[in-house]
């Protein structure tokens, strides 16, 4: 484990995704109907990026993000950046939901189409530059960039579909980790301190409906391979290890799409073999809903880490009761010092492109709320 200074703890943090406006949505349809260039949906994404960073800096945040303007959807660095998947009907299976466990499913995927590898994997997109560049011109607070883990890749990997590519699941996910890896190089390079891992795999492996579905599609599941992956995604960092004042972080992800979600199960289930392998500074965990469990599990993370406390929704727009935030902070406090904790919004507000069921002005409400709770409880 590492024992470099970390950086500063950011109290009011933000995820990353925030609502498209509906000018970026069009241009990028347009786009895709062959009615406009990509220089003018450069252009859009642009003044889009520039009105998120305006938006998060006017609020207070204590770090923002480009809002994943330039993405179709969170995982867009595998869509756009990156060749050798082949796209098989059938989709992920993955069962979405909204509310609380004991309501219906509101969709499947099974309808829909899914990458898995079938080639070795090349980079086409330098994402560091076309993304972060932008964002750490023109913004005048601190900044985090945001990517998928190592890990989260395992669900593009097939027994039959990608062992010509990759005679493991493991060979294909060492690839990415180097992908992942030189990108994080780029945007420190660039001067980000802030750097975090999207890792829907884990809260996924919560879930032991998710693991019997995914071995009834012939696909292993988080959980069987949890040590090994939690190696990897710890892996990234190794570059900047020796860098002060980098903030290596991972989300714990529930699956986030158009308000619906795709995991439950408290973090019992992982915790002892996760938060103590996990050599980075900051966890962003869910802790929005019941099915996220209770606070317990906290007792497994290191004397390094800085949770990130994800108390407030982006599923709706409803806004949450201050006081029972803060008491909820203070509920977590029992198990991780308060020095070592920070608020955020649970996930992003958009991790797909048509965004989740609340407004703009919804979501600043909330993005202030995290921003006065964060000022009240750690000044």
């Amino acid at each position: 484990m590492t024992t470099n200074p970390p950086a500063p703890i950011a109290r009011a943090d933000v995820v990353g995704s925030l609502l498209r406006p509906a000018y970026l949505r069009e241009a990028r349809q347009d786009v895709r109907e062959g009615q406009r260039s990509d220089a003018e949906l450069r252009a859009a994404e642009d003044r889009a990026v520039q009105e998120a960073i305006a938006l998060q800096e006017s609020i207070g945040l204590d770090v923002i993000t480009d809002g994943e303007m330039r993405r179709e959807g969170w995982n867009a660095p595998l869509r756009a950046a990156l060749s050798g998947f082949t796209a098989f009907p059938g989709g992920t299976g993955y069962r979405w939901r909204t509310g609380d466990p004991e309501q219906n499913r509101v969709r499947d995927d099974t309808g829909r189409t899914w990458p898995f590898v079938t080639e070795t994997v090349h980079v086409e997109q330098d994402v560091a530059q076309t993304e972060y560049a932008f964002l750490n011109a023109h913004a005048s607070r601190r900044s985090k960039y945001c990517l998928p883990a190592p890990s989260y890749y395992r669900t593009h990997w097939h027994e039959e579909r990608s062992g010509g590519a990759y005679p493991t699941a493991e060979a294909f996910l060492t690839a990415m980790r180097d992908y992942t890896r030189q990108v994080v190089r780029d945007v420190v390079a660039m001067g980000c301190d802030y750097v975090q891992l999207d890792a829907p795999n884990y809260g996924r492996a919560c879930d032991p409906d998710f693991q019997a579905l995914m071995a009834s599609q012939g696909r292993r599941g988080a959980i069987a391979d949890l040590r090994f992956d939690v190696a990897l995604d710890s892996s990234v960092f190794e570059d900047v290890a020796d860098i002060g004042h980098v903030t290596r972080a991972i989300h714990i992800c529930r699956g986030n799409s158009a308000g619906a979600w795709n995991a439950q199960g408290g973090y019992e289930a992982i915790a002892a073999d996760l938060f103590p392998r996990l050599d980075v500074d900051a966890l962003l965990l869910e802790y929005d809903t019941p099915r996220a469990g209770d606070f317990g599990p906290l007792r497994h993370v290191l004397p390094q880490h800085t949770v990130v406390l994800g108390l407030l929704t982006t599923k709706h727009g409803q806004l949450e009761d201050a006081a029972m935030v803060e008491a909820r902070i203070h509920e977590a406090a029992a198990y991780v010092p308060p020095e070592r904790l920070a608020l955020s919004p649970q996930c992003g507000f958009a991790s797909v492109e048509a965004g989740n069921p609340l407004t703009p002005e919804e979501q600043a409400a909330k993005l202030r709320l995290v921003v006065q709770i964060a000022r009240r409880v750690w000044s």
